[in-house]
């Protein structure tokens, strides 16, 4: 049995304090367990953030320095382990598969010890690579394993396109999917603005002399992560938003619909390799996938992102041969 408020996090650097910080504003957990290989580093983040807790008026919490141990017991276990793309690096993170999926290994093999009941939410890039080792090369409930995936490019799409037409981005509906990167792509085909159709959203909102250059938001979009990386050094705090999303919409029971990584099954002819669509989620995990009715131009660009992830996978080094 598990305690519905407990979370862990595996992970105490810029990416998994940025979540903790998160559950904290928001109230998401009434305990967190944070695990790192860097204990000192992981027993201040919990000490400093524990003391911060003293806050909340609306119920306690505490966050505290855990254990894999930790796991047995909780609803949700966060993996956010692991080096991403730095400035300077190529900029693409299946640079990264290979260093990754060995700590996917190692992380997941503790684990599985514990618990087959936890939602386990994955972050660590290259996210789709992370999210098909995770939920192929262990014996886990397959529903309750989700991958970030295309949210943060969803909730930054919105953002570019309610900038451009200076509106509330909650009007602006629509995905971005495939592969949380380079070969992610807008599915424009799903994209609307306040219920006018994006068709004739120039004529209600547009300017005056020019329509929506749909090719140069999908320049922005892409560059955006290597723009915050090149002049930040890192990003955590979009990702760290998605999942205190991904946890609301958990704790809440919402059965609410979100892009994220799963392992496709057959979906556009596509099997074995995790990409984002449009999933419903609840308390209990992945309640089913949609597939969406694209163009086929979409429906190539999804077949691109497979293969590109595909790719990256031949590096990784299984722990038994599940794939064809």
């Amino acid at each position: 049995m598990f305690d519905e408020g407990k979370i862990v996090i595996v992970g105490a650097s810029n990416v998994g304090t940025a979540v903790l910080n998160k559950i904290v504003d928001f109230g998401l957990a009434s305990e967190v367990a944070l695990i790192d290989i860097n204990e000192k580093k992981c027993l201040g983040e919990a000490l400093d953030t524990n003391h911060a807790t003293a806050c909340i008026t609306a119920h306690n919490m505490y966050v505290h320095k855990g254990d894999y141990s930790d796991c047995k017991d909780a609803s949700m276990v966060i993996i956010t382990a692991g080096p991403s793309v730095r400035p300077g690096e190529k900029p693409d993170r299946l640079s990264l598969t290979r260093t990754n999926c060995k700590i996917m290994d190692s992380v997941m093999s503790q684990i599985v010890r514990y618990t087959k009941d936890a939602i386990i939410l994955v972050i660590t890039n290259p996210l789709d690579v992370a999210t098909w080792y995770v939920s192929t090369q262990f014996d886990y409930p397959r529903e309750k394993i989700i991958g970030t995936g295309t949210l943060l490019e969803t909730f930054r799409l919105r953002r570019l396109l309610a900038d451009y037409y200076h509106l509330d981005p909650k009007l602006v509906h629509g995905y971005v999917l495939g592969e949380h990167g380079n070969s992610g792509f807008v599915a424009w085909s799903t994209v609307d603005i306040a219920n006018l159709g994006l068709d004739n959203i120039d004529k209600w909102l547009g300017h005056k002399d020019e329509k929506l250059n749909k090719s140069l938001i999908e320049k922005e979009l892409l560059q955006l992560v290597f723009d915050v990386i090149n002049l930040k050094g890192w990003t955590n705090t979009g990702i760290g938003m998605v999942t205190a999303r991904f946890i609301k919409a958990i704790k809440y029971n919402e059965y609410t619909i979100l892009p994220m990584s799963t392992v496709l099954t057959g979906e556009f002819g596509i099997e074995d390799v995790a990409l984002s669509l449009p999933c419903m989620l609840n308390n209990n995990g992945i309640v089913r996938k949609f597939v969406p009715e694209l163009t086929e131009e979409e429906i190539a660009k999804m077949i691109n992102s497979a293969n590109s992830v595909k790719a990256a996978m031949k590096s990784i080094e299984l722990k038994k041969e599940l794939v064809a």
